[in-house]
């Protein structure tokens, strides 16, 4: 008989938590409970990925209603019905969040819908005034948006808000050069919204590859996103007409709405780790070893919270990583090594692996990259440039990095990831035989650099 009432406690219904749970009870016979507050699905089925990603599908008919008709399509278009949209979008959601409540339920994992926060190294406290004992306990309760510190800051929405607009905006002020914030200024726009975008750097994107996220930030310009960089808030109020913003560079406006992308921060407040000697980072981010382990022996914490790499299908796999660990008696460190992700902006971008200015300051290399008119758009009449770029070493011709600027970039990045992980060489990349016509042939037939290092 166990001294604990459970094997795992998990605390966060997210995806990485609602896997690891499911793993532990489903597959390696643990007792689990997960405790959830709010809804199940986290971040991404609730407030992130999924949501934008169909509003990134709503907001493209527009070019495409546009297309149709220079392909010689009778087609009229909109207006877009938000409403129409947005309920659709929510009930998705409702039965997304039942798939996640149905699979624990399946694995035989104990639902508890409250707070948890920690009373000890194997005690649970929770918001219903019960205490659970745990042998393990893991952390998964993600991030969350942050407004800049600023008066009147309150005015201005978060992206948890954005699908919960009544109504679009006639227009929005976008503050923040990210990637939440430029996929938002192309959603937006592509729904109609009249964006304008402050961001404090000199470019969008920061991080990514220079060459990508210029061509990416020049194509959203040409869409008509008015973008101002070197800009942040220091003032808003509400006036009539919506919110009065001042900018650093003197600007002065009304927009209707004020959109803050300007960050997210770690889950990990009155928890009660800091009694428990848990370390955290400035932001609050969980500190963690390679296996997802605080430094108290029976804790762990992995997805958001630990500010690592910050993307859904990492939380899973570290979620994994824990189980395997923990319940399956196999040591396994968590690979944060050559992960693919896509920017859903329009075009999008897909990149893994090392930028050309990282790649740069590490080897000598030898970039191979071209820009060119698609030929559906360059048909229908539009100026949409794309762009297939490898980062190649000199020394071994090993591909260390791609970075793909298109439309379904996302898609192709995927694919793309598999031979970069796989450690291919620019040999291998030219002997794959192209598939024509496509985009993406371009990747296997880039025969010389276009610069060495």
């Amino acid at each position: 008989m166990s001294d604990f009432d459970y094997d795992l406690f998990v605390i966060g219904g997210g995806s990485g938590g609602v896997r690891a749970a499911r793993v532990a009870a489903g597959e390696y016979g643990a007792k689990v409970a997960l405790a959830e507050e709010d809804r199940y699905g986290g971040t991404c089925v609730i407030r992130g990925c999924v949501p934008k990603k169909l509003m990134v599908f709503a907001s493209t008919y527009r070019d495409a209603f546009q297309d149709a008709r220079d392909y010689g399509w009778d087609v009229t278009d909109g207006p877009f019905n938000w409403q129409t949209f947005s309920g659709k979008m929510r009930a998705e959601l409702d039965r997304l969040e039942g798939v996640y409540r149905r699979l624990l339920d399946g694995s035989g994992v104990e639902k508890l819908d409250a707070r948890a926060t920690l009373k000890d190294a194997h005690t649970v406290k929770l918001s219903t005034g019960e205490e659970k004992t745990a042998k393990h306990i893991l952390i998964a309760t993600g991030g969350r948006p942050v407004r800049p510190e600023m008066d009147n800051a309150d005015l201005g929405i978060v992206s948890d808000d954005i699908f919960h607009l009544d109504e679009l905006p006639k227009s929005m002020l976008i503050v923040g050069g990210g990637y939440i914030a430029c996929e938002f200024a192309c959603i937006l726009h592509g729904l109609g919204v009249d964006v304008t975008m402050y961001y404090r750097g000199g470019q969008i994107l920061n991080g990514f590859d220079d060459e990508a996220r210029g061509l990416v930030a020049e194509q959203m310009r040409t869409r008509g996103i008015d973008m101002h960089s070197g800009a942040s808030i220091i003032e808003m109020e509400n006036r009539e007409g919506g919110t009065w913003v001042k900018a650093t560079t003197g600007k002065e406006k009304t927009f209707e709405k004020v959109f803050f992308a300007t960050g997210r921060k770690p889950n990990s407040t009155n928890m009660g780790l800091e009694n428990l000697g848990i370390k955290m980072g400035r932001n609050g981010a969980i500190e963690v070893n390679e296996y997802s382990q605080t430094g108290v022996p029976s804790v762990y914490a992995i997805g958001d919270v630990t500010d690592r790499v910050n993307l859904t299908p990492v939380a899973i796999r570290e979620g994994m990583a824990f189980v395997k660990t923990v319940f399956g008696g196999e040591p396994t460190p968590v690979d944060h090594e050559l992960i693919a992700s896509a920017v859903f902006t329009q075009p999008e971008m897909g990149t893994v692996g090392m930028t050309e200015e990282a790649a740069r300051a590490q080897e000598e290399v030898e970039i191979y990259a071209t820009s060119f008119k698609p030929m559906q758009t360059a048909f229908a009449g539009r100026d949409d440039r794309v762009m297939m770029k490898l980062v190649v070493s000199k020394a071994n011709r090993t591909v260390l990095g791609c970075h793909i600027v298109a439309p379904q970039a996302g898609e192709m990045i995927q694919l793309a990831g598999i031979a970069v992980k796989m450690g291919a060489t620019k040999e291998q990349f030219d002997q794959t035989c192209a598939v024509h016509p496509t985009m993406s042939e371009e990747l296997v037939t880039m025969r010389n650099p276009v610069r060495t290092s």
